[in-house]
């Protein structure tokens, strides 16, 4: 037997490259090809003509054979199809058909008309409700040529889908409106199946993008497709501009349609916490959670979940900006009205907190009607910095009616309307001039606050605490928590105010005690405090002191007082004036000069003691002296003016006037150049006056 036989022989039905080594095999080889059977679908007669083999040798062989095998004449006579077919072409990514010949474990094993067999895993006909057998016609993907085991790899699936996506091109195009099924999510979308699968993104699965696409897996969806990608074999589809296009068509249609009043029925779309969309059909409304109920609710959710279908009223239409604003609690009557019959102003209820503020707490007297008790209504005594020292939420509180707007749905409730005020009558329990105890309850630079009892103060003014001494806080006479006692000044029952005094307990020092121990012209004794440009203040017991002007402190002109005294120095100093009127004392360290006479000047409290206006004189008493200075006469007119005692002494018409101790003296003006007397005020505490 020639190779050829052999070849063919082990090469059961596989069609091949014939390879003939010499003529004399010929004719055997042909009998045995036809003698199976076996179609010669890629011999080629020019590689037959190789072999120097004439052509009317080769047929007559060819013929031989088939009448040998049995073949008939009407069959040898297609002897040129054997000689002249075409050989397939095999690409890879090319799709040809085949046949099964056989399942082996999870292989199928299918004859696509190449040397080598190809292999399908059995596992792609999964999804396929018949599996194959041998003999099946199908068509399958060429992947590649000859694996290590010799055989052609194949995708029956992939092969499937390219049929697909060529129908699919072939059927449709961009804005072409499409039905699938979602199939599954994925990253930036869902999978949808059309018959191939396309791509979804998130963003265009609804108008809204819902919180969780996955819910759409397994639902089928209509969609329009916005791309398509051939070169990628990608398609992109919304479902989100197919409904946009159909809701504006209907919004149209809608808006035309729409009275504010009318009652409709939505779908609830969306849900944010200020309220809820609802899908009218073509327009969203939005549903206010103020309009949901006309009591209290903390989010939208309390009322309505996504995809209810509620009854809702038009509250609002813009038809300019394609805004609908909807009401729920419109569809029940309102509870406010006739509220001021059921809730008159005075009357006393009962109601529930439901929400604490900084400012107050409100209070539900019933389902959609509420009312603010404001801080300063919460308690006549107690000094409230938050509500919630008094309520929290869920207490059932007491309360007043003070007041109702029924246009603003507002109404103003009191907490300590419901107990008595301690205001009541405070006239007749604390009358002026009454003496009362208190505890020091603040202490301020203006004065300290006194609560005579609980919800009741009075102020005691820092005037009103010392007859004599100057203060400037009240924390330099009294302390917080102290027992006090005081005497009522004046009260004010409207504004809530009581007046009180402590210096009033004694009797004012400057109306008999001061004047009568500190008389014009006595000497005295007392020691330097403070010392300043315009003269020194000497303090001649506790809380007293007056005033030795710089005017006063020599018979020369002083230009620094400190060169003089020191703080602290006792000195003797004679009493120039003292002014009842402004409290005040003047004071001169010359000792040797008499003052004028005094007299009082006005009567009762607001007398005050001054000088009479005289000639100083000398000599040691009476008034029959000579003047200390006499002037000569060619020196009157302007040279009269200028007379001096001494350097810098008293002039001649040096005076004492009603003015106070701490302003500068007649004599002083005169005698001193660069500090005018009207400049300086100073009280006999020592401080200066705001003119300074």
């Amino acid at each position: 037997m020639s190779c050829l036989e052999c070849h063919a022989r082990h090469t059961p039905l596989q069609p091949r490259w014939l390879f003939v080594p010499d003529r004399d095999s010929v004719a055997g080889f042909v009998q045995l090809l036809t003698s199976r059977r076996v179609k010669i679908q890629m011999v080629d007669r020019n590689l037959l003509r190789e072999f120097h083999i004439p052509d009317e040798v080769l047929d007559a062989e060819f013929r031989q054979a088939m009448g040998e095998a049995g073949v008939s004449d009407e069959d040898s006579d297609d002897l040129e199809v054997y000689y002249n077919m075409a050989p397939m072409a095999f690409d890879p990514g090319k799709i040809v058909p085949g046949r099964v010949i056989r399942i082996e474990g999870d292989d199928v094993l299918v004859d696509v008309g190449y040397k080598s067999e190809g292999v399908v895993s059995l596992d792609e006909w999964n999804d396929q409700p018949v599996k194959p057998r041998p003999g099946d016609e199908i068509e399958v993907l060429l992947e590649d040529f000859e694996d290590e085991f010799g055989l052609v790899l194949l995708s029956k699936r992939k092969a499937d889908r390219i049929r697909e996506w060529e129908k699919i091109i072939n059927t449709h195009a961009e804005g072409d409106v499409v039905k699938g099924n979602v199939v599954r999510k994925i990253k930036g979308g869902l999978l949808v199946n059309i018959g191939v699968n396309v791509f979804l993104p998130a963003s265009q699965v609804d108008i809204r993008r819902p919180p969780d696409i996955g819910l759409y897996i397994d639902r089928e969806i209509e969609c329009v497709i916005l791309k398509i990608d051939e070169a990628r074999r990608n398609i992109v589809v919304s479902r989100r501009k197919l409904i946009e296009e159909q809701r504006e068509k209907l919004k149209r249609d809608l808006l035309d349609q729409l009275v504010e009043g009318d009652t409709r029925k939505g779908i609830v779309k969306n849900i944010a916490d200020f309220g809820a969309f609802v899908d009218l059909g073509g327009i969203d409304g939005l549903l206010h959670i103020t309009d949901m109920s006309w009591g209290r609710i903390s989010h939208p959710t309390d009322m309505v979940k996504i995809d209810d279908e509620i009854q809702v009223k038009v509250l609002n239409i813009d038809r300019d900006r394609e805004k609908i604003a909807l009401g729920l609690k419109q569809l029940t009557a309102s509870p406010w009205d006739g509220v001021e019959a059921k809730y008159p102003v005075g009357e006393r209820v009962t109601g529930e907190v439901v929400n604490v503020m900084t400012y107050g707490a409100f209070v539900k007297l019933e389902d959609g009607i509420e009312g603010l008790v404001h801080i300063s209504e919460m308690s006549w005594t107690k000094r409230i910095n938050h509500p919630t020292e008094l309520v929290q939420i869920g207490d059932e509180v007491e309360v007043v009616v003070l007041g109702i707007n029924k246009d603003k749905q507002e109404i103003s409730l009191g907490m300590k309307q419901t107990q008595p005020n301690p205001w009541d009558n405070v006239t007749e329990k604390y009358p002026e001039g009454a003496q009362v105890k208190g505890t020091v309850r603040n202490l301020t630079n203006y004065g300290a606050f006194i609560e005579l009892e609980e919800g009741v103060d009075g102020l005691l003014h820092v005037s009103d605490m010392s007859w004599t001494r100057k203060i400037s806080h009240a924390n330099e006479m009294l302390k917080k928590g102290t027992e006090i006692e005081c005497r009522v000044l004046s009260v004010d029952e409207d504004r809530k105010r009581i007046a009180l005094g402590l210096k009033q307990l004694s009797e004012d020092p400057w109306e008999n005690d001061i004047p009568s121990r500190y008389q014009i012209d006595s000497i005295v004794k007392g020691t330097v405090t403070k010392i300043t440009n315009f003269g020194v203040f000497v303090e001649l017991e506790s809380e007293l002191e007056g005033l030795l002007h710089v005017s006063e402190l020599a018979d020369h002109k002083v230009e620094n007082p400190e060169s003089l005294v020191n703080v602290g120095e006792e000195l003797e100093v004679r009493v120039l004036r003292v002014d009842i009127g402004d409290r005040k004392i003047g004071l001169s360290r010359k000792l040797d000069i008499v003052s004028a006479s005094v007299e009082s000047v006005g009567d009762g409290e607001g007398a005050r003691v001054a000088l009479v206006k005289e000639p100083l004189k000398g000599g040691i008493g009476g008034s029959t002296g000579g003047l200390l200075i006499s002037i000569p006469e060619a020196a009157e007119g302007d040279a009269a003016a200028d007379a001096t005692l001494g350097s810098e002494g008293v002039t001649e018409d040096a005076v004492l006037e009603d003015e106070v101790v701490g302003d500068e003296t007649a004599a002083g003006d005169a005698a001193t150049e660069d500090t005018p007397a009207d400049e300086v005020s100073v009280d006999a505490t020592g401080d200066e006056s705001e003119d300074k």
